[in-house]
């Protein structure tokens, strides 16, 4: 089977409703996706760093009793690991505050070797980071260079406001690099400060991604290829919580590419029947998530969802 490889923060996010800490759980934009992906059947090698207190053995150890390959985990000695506190509001949405504790020197482990038809997810912050962003990018290319399909999530932030154009600058060149891209309305409305999601797909396709996704929470997806502009609705649920949606969406897409067989070069040809299909796996897997508290999909719905 073809591996999964994600590169992102690995964090310890603490739930806080009517402001009072509901449960704390492992998380990470693509440690989320990684954790789904695995629970799935699928080979998994996560990318990241953390302190080597407490924190960090509770994220290694979860990530290792889930299947996920952390041999690429750094630990930095004498620092603490990442935590977020998640303010879940009426909505179910969340408000973050992050504390961390990352050395000046960053992204010293190696990385995993990258074949074709692998596929590399990268997104957030961490995609952004000007400290270590030259080695990040060299990645970037050799990951493209190798023909592995690359699938990038900005989940930008209103609290990046304070550098925006040079982090604008650094999504717009991860668009030049990434084979799909798949954002929240949200994420674009920081970034560029519109709702026309056509308007944002022009900024995307001047890079040459020719893949892009747009995720509008209960409202649905919409997709936009060379080929194809489509809509595909949401499940109507009661969400407990959205903290893992966008998440578990990005896992069920890279599941439905593994799952039909779909690789890079099969890519132009797809029909709106095929996306669908995959878009489906997407829906599916972040509507599972909102029914809970949890990051990732359960051990009981993954077993069920592979026999479908």
């Amino acid at each position: 089977m073809r591996r999964v490889i994600g590169i992102g923060e690995a964090i310890l996010d603490i739930i806080f409703e009517n402001e009072q800490p509901k449960r704390s759980v492992v998380g990470g934009s693509v440690l989320n996706a990684m954790v789904s992906l695995s629970r799935l059947g699928v080979p998994v090698t996560f990318i990241s760093e953390v302190g080597d207190d407490r924190v960090g053995d509770i994220i290694c150890r979860f990530l290792a009793e889930n299947g996920v390959v952390t041999h690429f985990i750094d630990r930095f000695e004498g620092r603490k690991s990442p935590v977020s506190l998640a303010f879940l509001g009426a909505d179910k949405n969340a408000e973050y505050i992050f504390h961390t504790d990352y050395p000046e020197e960053r992204l010293r482990m190696p990385f995993p070797e990258i074949h074709e038809d692998d596929i590399f997810m990268f997104g957030s912050f961490y995609a952004l980071n000007p400290v270590y962003r030259e080695r990040f990018v060299a990645f970037l290319k050799e990951a493209e260079m190798r023909k592995a399909l690359l699938y990038y999530d900005p989940n930008f932030r209103s609290s990046h406001d304070s550098d925006h154009s040079m982090l604008r600058q650094a999504v717009s060149e991860n668009y030049a690099y990434a084979t799909i891209v798949r954002g929240s309305h949200e994420d674009f409305y920081n970034l560029y400060n519109l709702t026309e999601m056509d308007k944002v797909y022009e900024e995307v396709r001047k890079q040459h991604c020719r893949y892009f996704l747009t995720t509008h929470g209960a409202d649905g997806v919409n997709l936009y290829t060379d080929a194809v502009k489509a809509h595909f609705d949401s499940h109507k649920i009661t969400p407990v919580s959205t903290i893992g949606a966008g998440d578990n969406f990005n896992a069920g897409i890279i599941y439905g590419l593994i799952k039909y067989d779909i690789r890079f070069r099969d890519l132009p040809n797809l029909s709106k029947t095929e996306w669908e299909k995959v878009i489906r796996c997407g829906i599916d897997l972040s509507s599972e998530v909102c029914r809970s508290y949890s990051n990732y999909i359960t051990q009981e719905f993954a077993a069920h969802y592979r026999n479908k």
